[in-house]
């Protein structure tokens, strides 16, 4: 028996489950802990809802797609739009050595997943989905090339199997990023400091700092947003530009080019169009809005891929995904000891990039700005790693990542 959910009770499906969601953060402290997003807590308990009654009666569920997919490319034009490469000047050369750092463990990443899942003879695109997909890219990207992998390649559960990893990553990332810092710190020698002298060093660091302002809206992801009407129509104008450069490009790319995945080109669209208004024609973005409707759609995005789950197509793939994971968590560990905290200058600022970079390495850039706040709340301020961070986690990360997630698809194919 199958039950069909149009997109307006796909929508009202949705927000339910983000309420929910919200709901159960709120109460529970392990989830506010290892910042698990809302529509991640609501939406499993969704699917697991949905399982017990397709299990119980044979139901099955379906919701809308056209509509998830809409959200999910604005998500990612979202993102597009705030990449503006002028941050770069203010990041410096640490800033561009922390991302191809960051970028040639993507590389080590997916090569680690499929090369387990070979060796274990299972389809080497779930070691793609235990790698760069769901570790370094999150819910976003899990949700986004999960169904990519199921009606272009035939892996069965994909999506599934993608929310299912990312969820862990989040943990995991959380868990290992504190450690590894303070371990890099203790070695050094550095004692936690007391509460006076970290308050009186916050103190001394101006709200008019560039490197605090370029940070700040990482830090703070919860602070309100204040939009205005004109501002969020042109922010739907400019989303909706990206989505029609992403439907042209993805006409013309599966026709003549590299048949790449749709979302790539709306991240595209979104980089393009943000620097091409702010370096030619001095249009004052409206980063706030950009924030908002971005934050919005990937709530609703992961809310409807989360009810779209079929548990029951994951129970096969326990065994492999469990090894999978579990080397991922030590090569991360061992990568950001001894290759990103080296790299990025042995001192108190690289140990903090480390926890950083074990946090939306193996889950999101939330994880890692708590990673690195559990740190300096005790050994004292690092705005270098709060300045980098941010920046290359929220958004020149993703574009690394898809360009390799592409070249390994088209490998393995």
């Amino acid at each position: 028996m199958e039950w069909v959910f149009n997109s307006y009770y796909t929508l009202i499906a949705a927000t339910i489950v983000l309420l929910v969601g919200k709901l159960l953060v709120n109460k529970i402290k392990f989830l506010q802990n290892f910042n698990i997003p809302e529509p991640v807590a609501g939406g499993l308990v969704a699917a697991a809802i949905l399982y017990a009654l397709h299990a119980a009666y044979g139901v099955v569920f379906t919701f809308e797609k056209p509509l998830q997919d809409t959200f999910m490319l604005i998500f990612f034009i979202s993102i597009g739009l705030s990449a503006d490469f002028s941050r770069l000047k203010a990041g410096g050369v640490p800033l561009v050595l922390f991302t191809a750092i960051v970028s040639f463990f993507i590389f080590i990443q997916d090569a680690v997943g499929v090369g387990i899942a070979t060796a274990l003879g299972e389809n080497p695109l779930i070691g793609l989905m235990t790698g760069s997909v769901t570790l370094t890219g999150g819910h976003g990207t899990a949700g986004a090339w999960g169904p990519i992998f199921e009606q272009e390649y035939g892996l069965t559960g994909a999506t599934g199997l993608g929310i299912a990893s990312a969820t862990f990553g989040l943990v995991a990332g959380g868990l290992i990023g504190g450690p590894v810092a303070r371990r890099l710190i203790n070695r050094m020698g550095l004692k936690p400091l007391d509460a006076e002298t970290i308050k009186a060093q916050a103190a001394g660091y101006s709200d008019d700092d560039p490197e605090k302002s370029a940070g700040d809206v990482f830090e703070h992801p919860e602070q309100t947003r204040l939009i205005t009407a004109s501002s969020a129509i042109e922010t739907i104008a400019m989303f909706a530009a990206c989505l029609a450069f992403a439907e042209i490009m993805d006409g013309i790319d599966e026709e003549y080019l590299f048949n790449l995945p749709k979302f790539v080109w709306a991240l595209g669209g979104g980089v393009i169009l943000r620097n091409i208004l702010t370096f030619v024609f001095k249009f004052n973005m409206f980063d706030r809005a950009i924030d908002v409707f971005g934050n919005a759609s990937l709530s609703i995005f992961l809310a409807i891929a989360l009810l779209s789950l079929k548990l029951w197509d994951l129970a096969g793939l326990a065994g492999p995904v469990t090894i999978i994971l579990i080397v991922q968590v030590v090569v991360m560990v061992l990568y950001a000891t001894f290759v990103t905290y080296v790299l990025m200058g042995r001192n108190y600022d690289a140990a903090v990039l480390a926890g950083g970079h074990c946090g939306f390495g193996m889950g999101a850039t939330p994880t890692a700005i708590a990673n690195m706040q559990s740190v300096t709340e005790r050994f004292g301020p690092s705005h270098k790693a709060f300045l980098i961070v941010p920046m290359v986690g929220a958004f020149f990360v993703d574009i690394v990542n898809a360009t390799i997630l592409t070249v390994f698809v088209n490998f393995i194919q």
